[in-house]
């Protein structure tokens, strides 16, 4: 843990702690002053949209700067290493959301009911679903810092995600919650909080660093443009967390142990694809470089844009977008395990042959 710690930042060393404190700071400002929280969720951008302004535009302040970091350049190496792209594209696709839904249908609708009931199981749900029907896309790249991954894999795994997310998500999600629930999402809403979360700070992500790369080089870019984004990318994420925490004080007050509930479920996905990841890659004899990345890429989630999608769908206030807020509080300690888990049995992984 000691030698991790060093390699990260401040912010994602304790990334737990700051949202931890951020449920605090909302909870207290919720409670405390109720009616400038009730003026700032009644900002939508049309009656009953749940789209909240304020949200909308943190969440974009967040999603941007992490899709500057992604190099579409990358696709033409897409077949360099094969197998551990499709192994991780199994399990992220095929496997992990379905997972998810069973896993929240389990707990939530049967064995966590009598302590949160059934109108809440039901967004509880559709929270998790959501988020694991969003892979990774920012934290996964310290994720494959820290297990000494190959950074030309995770670029090409990034880049597919994103690719696949515009056209996968929106069904995804709208089937598993449609099964697992009696919640009914209409298509319309999960095609628009994809355009909006997806294609449009994907292009512009894409459009701005294509420009500014070709007029200043990548080192240029790399090194001196993306660094001063990334100080805004974290405060809107925890400013974010403030406001969903301010806008559930109430449900969060009354209801602290469904938060410790959400958490199981989601925890045991994250070791399972973890795992199936890991085993696949190794019996499949994939190099270490790409199987611990690709474990870490195949088990965490977008919370990011599980977060904005929940928002949408079911307002800010909602279950859903609480659950999805779990996740974040969850993912860190949990991934760090994994990573430590990795780290240690680099041993299993001989070096692959050629085209693995």
């Amino acid at each position: 843990m000691s030698d991790t710690s060093k390699k990260m930042n401040i912010f994602e060393r304790y990334l737990t702690v700051w949202v931890a404190a951020c449920m605090g700071i909302g909870v207290l400002a919720g409670k405390t002053f109720p009616g400038l929280v009730t003026w700032l969720r009644g900002m939508e951008f049309g009656a009953a949209s749940h789209i909240n302004i304020p949200i909308a535009v943190l969440l974009w302040l967040m999603i941007y700067p992490m899709m500057l970091k992604i190099d579409f350049g990358s696709l033409a190496n897409v077949g360099r290493k094969p197998r551990g792209l499709l192994i991780t594209l199994f399990v992220n696709w095929l496997v992990k959301p379905f997972s998810m839904a069973l896993l929240g249908w389990v707990f939530f609708k049967h064995i966590f009911t009598p302590w949160i009931g059934p109108e809440l199981a039901e967004q509880y749900i559709a929270g998790v679903i959501i988020l694991a029907a969003a892979p990774c896309t920012a934290m996964v790249f310290v994720w494959s810092y820290l297990t000494e991954g190959d950074p030309a894999y995770t670029l090409v795994q990034v880049a597919v995600n994103d690719l696949i997310m515009l056209a996968a998500f929106a069904p995804i999600v709208k089937f598993l919650v449609g099964g697992a629930s009696s919640l009914v999402i209409p298509f319309s809403v999960l095609l628009w909080a994809v355009f909006i979360f997806i294609v449009i700070p994907l292009s512009a992500g894409a459009f701005t660093r294509s420009a500014l790369v070709k007029a200043h080089g990548r080192d240029w870019f790399e090194n001196s443009f993306l660094p001063k984004f990334h100080p805004v990318s974290v405060l809107a994420l925890l400013a974010t967390l403030v406001f969903i925490f301010a806008f559930q004080a109430e449900n969060i007050t009354s209801r602290f142990t469904h938060v410790l509930l959400i958490a199981v479920p989601i925890t045991l996905q994250v070791y399972f694809n973890a795992g199936l990841v890991y085993f696949l890659m190794r019996k499949f004899k994939v190099e270490y470089c790409v199987a611990a990345p690709g474990a870490l890429i195949g088990a965490s989630n977008f919370f990011e844009l599980a977060v904005a999608t929940a928002i949408a769908i079911f307002g800010p206030d909602s279950g859903a977008a609480l659950a999805c807020v779990v996740g974040v509080l969850v993912e860190v300690p949990v991934m760090l395990s994994v990573v430590k888990f990795c780290n240690g049995t680099r041993h299993w992984f001989c070096a692959a042959p050629a085209g693995a």
